[in-house]
């Protein structure tokens, strides 16, 4: 990353937020300026939010979504249907499944997808949590909310697999996610026509 005549602090600050998903050095250069240039209504606050966040957040433990509380509101809520779990590799996907308002169910975040090339396996991910959910008499079907990629998929046919001696009912998202898209980038209309036209995986 090319250096900046700003000093050494302004330079650390940019290279944080590089690392940042979708900032890369010049977006991170940028971002930085804004913050310095409005440190009273933005910098400062942000400060603040971001202590507040790391003091307070913390994952849920029956599901894997992140809150100020463990378990979850989602988790706890008593307007969700506790028989139908939908499954999302990242709290991204849960994100995007909520603001479109599609699904009143309970959830369970993977953390992630396999991967050989990644060196991503099943012990890295919270599968094995799932499958325990699964073995409770109140779950009748899971809904296999995958990214439509290899990896989505490979994740997607290893957890059928470890849950085809079992009596829940799995089905994985259908029309309008297109291969090779991701949760988080859809819009919400998308979203809920896949979510309402499931079908058996």
């Amino acid at each position: 990353m090319a250096t900046t005549p700003a000093g050494a602090d302004i330079e650390n600050l940019i290279r944080l937020l590089a690392k940042l998903p979708g900032l890369g050095p010049r977006s991170a250069r940028r971002a930085a300026l804004a913050l310095v240039k409005k440190r009273e209504q933005l910098l400062g606050p942000l400060a603040d939010a971001l202590v507040q966040v790391g003091e307070k957040i913390k994952p849920c433990r029956t599901c894997g979504n992140i809150d100020v509380n463990d378990p979850c509101q989602i988790c706890t809520s008593a307007t969700r249907d506790p028989s139908v779990i939908c499954v999302v590799q990242e709290v991204g996907d849960l994100w995007a499944l909520e603001r479109a308002a599609a699904f009143k169910g309970q959830y369970h975040v993977l953390g992630g997808c396999l991967s050989a090339l990644d060196g991503v396996r099943p012990e890295d991910l919270y599968i094995s949590n799932l499958i325990s959910r699964c073995e409770s008499p109140e779950i009748i079907e899971i809904i296999l909310a995958m990214n439509a990629t290899v990896d989505g998929q490979t994740t997607a046919h290893y957890i059928t697999d470890h849950l085809v001696n079992s009596d829940v009912k799995i089905t994985r998202l259908a029309h309008g996610v297109p291969v090779g898209g991701e949760l988080d980038y859809l819009d919400d209309g998308t979203i809920s026509a896949a979510m309402a036209s499931r079908r058996p995986f």
